[in-house]
């Protein structure tokens, strides 16, 4: 059966369209660390961050909680070696902090493709699982007149991969699921929470170390956004 014409894509946005600069890296960890007197070893940064991945993999279908967030930064500083009474202290400052787009850096692909996606009269949607003013992040990375409507876990109250913030997101640009992409980089909260409401979904696998083709199963998987519109035709 022919698939329905794609009328609407929907972007995750963190690690899919803009990645964190240095006060989101070892340094930046290192630094917030030493404001508040807990000591942490730059070179465990990844493997930290790799390990702490699984306290967001374990809440899945949950209302949004700062909570969660936060104990995710607190294993990340404790996978570093930090430790000490303010680890919450430090871990909430890091969070609030990840709000402010100034700490991010757009992708090279993002704006060109957006352009052309909007050029071809798709409709263009963003949905986050972040605490971020989608709003801000529109004007700050100039993506203003791109996007029909955004929505934030924060904002919705549930968390990807609950069903409604999908749902509710395809209500806001008036489209139905079957004629909806979600593109983002986390299979299971952004491609396989999108399948559930019966949306097609695509991969973002920036990194060869992510999820494998293989793991995916039948999602596409595409490398950088130029390889999106090909997808859509």
């Amino acid at each position: 059966m022919k698939r329905a014409a794609v009328k609407a894509v929907f972007f995750d946005v963190d690690f899919t369209l803009i990645y964190p600069g240095p006060t989101f890296q070892g340094v930046g960890y290192e630094q917030f660390c030493a404001r508040y007197g807990i000591g942490v070893d730059i070179d465990r940064f990844a493997d930290a961050v790799r390990a702490a991945s699984s306290v967001l993999e374990q809440e899945h279908d949950q209302l949004y909680d700062p909570a969660i967030f936060v104990r995710y930064t607190r294993t990340i500083i404790e996978g570093m070696g930090g430790r000490g009474d303010r680890l919450d202290s430090c871990a909430e400052e890091i969070y609030a902090e990840w709000a402010a787009c100034r700490h991010f850096e757009l992708y090279d692909d993002v704006a060109p493709t957006l352009k052309e996606l909007s050029s071809r009269g798709i409709r263009m949607g963003l949905i986050s699982n972040s605490h971020r003013c989608l709003d801000s992040f529109q004007t700050h990375f100039e993506l203003d007149g791109l996007i029909a409507g955004a929505l934030s876990s924060a904002e919705h109250g549930y968390m990807k991969p609950h069903p409604s913030i999908f749902e509710s997101a395809l209500a806001l640009l008036g489209v139905t699921a079957a004629e909806s992409v979600m593109v983002g980089d986390n299979l299971s909260h952004d491609i396989e929470g999108a399948r559930r409401v019966g949306m097609h979904g695509i991969l973002v696998q920036r990194s060869t170390g992510d999820v494998g083709p293989e793991t995916a199963g039948d999602v596409p998987v595409i490398r950088n956004l130029t390889e999106l519109p090909p997808l859509l035709a």
